[in-house]
């Protein structure tokens, strides 16, 4: 890390981690409407699921006392709110709703909250009952949706108050900050979490909350999430709400993906059929499923990636599907755009027909 870290002073008395203010840590004996992402939300450094090296650099800063501005960045669900909840806990004990202003930028985004609540709680002096002055913690989620004007008003702010509070900034999209920021706080970049590690926390919570959950259904459950614990552990629950058991079919129908096996159907389709039959067969699955076209074409693109074809054969075609994907998002028509996900592998086994002779 290139960045120059400052000191800091921490309380040093005992702290009690009980949590307080905050997202904080829903006990096991809370009603069962508690959504599971917080109510098995870390508590400690400790518990984060994963990102050791991340988690361990910065709990031994914290601890001498040389904890600098914090960027944390990367996709959602891989553990960047409760890496920071979970260090103020530590830091501050039962003091946290004092020492603490957490700010979701998504919804409090520009200058005048920068000018009043961030400069108003940095201004003032932190009070704490040990020899020592502790330092105080601003936590900015979803700092990439900040105004730039907030962001260069933030960057005079954070000069101004470093003798006595700490930034912490939590985004999504890193190059949405702009690089004065950036330069000022040390970077952390959280990559989507690793399938085992997800694995290992959705058997904490089925173990937890004594859930009916096969081989096949929890690896449905690490596939769907991506990489996201945060989405893992809603599909965990709202499954459970729609079903006893949490079977590989009752994930993908509550989630409203296809299942592997509609896949490898489609692609059979694609790959042998003539395009009328494709089209209406495609068509009929669709309907009688109630599949969106896009999730469709994202599976089938994973799954050409799996099948033996040439290199120029399945760079076409993965070009193809692409421009299908993007051309989707933005509500293109349904019908036109499954007769060129069609188009596109009939001219694909034009292709491999012609490299066979």
């Amino acid at each position: 890390m290139a960045e120059t870290i400052s000191l800091m002073d921490i309380d040093d008395d005992k702290i009690d981690t009980k949590p307080s203010k905050g997202k904080n840590i829903v006990s096991n004996t809370e009603p069962k409407s508690v959504p599971w992402v917080e109510k098995f939300r870390p508590q400690s450094l400790s518990d984060v699921a994963a990102h050791r090296d991340i988690v361990e650099t910065i709990d031994r800063l914290a601890s001498s006392n040389r904890l600098p501005h914090l960027l944390l960045y990367g996709p959602p669900g891989t553990g960047k709110t409760s890496t920071i909840l979970a260090l103020a806990r530590k830091l501050y004990g039962s003091q946290m709703h004092n020492m603490v202003l957490e700010l979701n930028a998504s919804d409090d985004r520009g200058i005048d909250v920068v000018r009043q609540q961030i400069q108003d709680f940095a201004s003032t002096q932190s009070i704490s009952f040990g020899a020592k002055s502790a330092v105080k913690l601003v936590l900015l989620d979803e700092a990439d949706a900040m105004t730039k004007d907030a962001q260069f008003a933030l960057r005079r702010v954070i000069e101004r108050y470093t003798r006595n509070t700490r930034f912490a900034l939590i985004c999504n999209n890193v190059n949405k900050v702009i690089p004065a920021l950036q330069s000022r706080c040390t970077r952390f970049r959280f990559a989507p979490l690793d399938a085992v590690h997800v694995s290992e926390r959705l058997k904490h919570v089925v173990e937890a909350e004594q859930l009916d959950v096969p081989e096949g259904g929890l690896k449905a459950l690490v596939r769907l999430s991506n990489g996201d614990m945060r989405k893992a552990l809603n599909i965990l629950q709202s499954t459970h709400m729609a079903s006893q058991q949490i079977s590989e079919d009752a994930v993908y129908l509550c989630t409203g993906n296809p299942l592997p096996k509609d896949i490898e159907q489609i692609s059979y389709w694609l790959l042998n059929e003539p395009f009328a039959i494709s089209c209406k067969r495609i068509a009929e699955i669709k309907t009688r499923k109630g599949l969106a076209l896009v999730d469709i074409v994202r599976e089938v693109t994973m799954f050409v990636f799996k099948i033996k074809m040439p290199a120029n054969v399945r760079v076409q075609l993965i070009n193809e599907m692409a421009d299908i994907e993007y051309r989707l998002t933005f509500g293109c028509n349904d019908k036109l755009q499954l007769g060129s996900l069609i188009s596109a592998f009939t001219r694909a086994r034009s292709a491999l027909v012609a490299a066979a002779k």
